[in-house]
């Protein structure tokens, strides 16, 4: 299997625990590495027999900036789902970066993996 991923996809939403994060919009960024036979599209030439990054961005983007969930882990977990359940994706990993969360660290966050069952 080969790996189609997408870097450093930056939305910005609202998201938090405490009462001052949710009348803000902050900015999250994505790291998101699937695993996905390219071979057909290798074949033929065609955007059809693949996986559309564009596509894939386009939808994490629509569903960060619709959620309005507290914690990073439930966010997460609903973009590994959308992934897999919407794009036919046998295994996502997603790195999830909040900068400016903590002021002494350039970002906090975390790195799931997940597969299709």
């Amino acid at each position: 299997m080969d790996t189609v991923f997408i870097q450093g996809l930056s939305v910005d939403t609202v998201i938090g625990v405490y009462d001052w994060e949710k009348k803000i919009q902050q900015t999250l960024l994505f790291d998101i590495e699937m695993t996905f036979d390219i071979a057909a599209a290798a074949a033929t030439d065609d955007l059809a027999d693949t996986l559309d990054y564009e596509a894939v961005s386009n939808r994490v983007m629509a569903h960060v900036k619709a959620a309005r969930v507290e914690l990073l882990e439930t966010l997460v977990e609903q973009v590994a789902q959308l992934i897999i359940g919407e794009f036919n994706v046998a295994k996502v990993a997603i790195t999830l970066h909040k900068p400016g969360a903590v002021k002494a660290a350039k970002s906090v966050g975390l790195r799931i993996v997940r597969t299709a069952e």
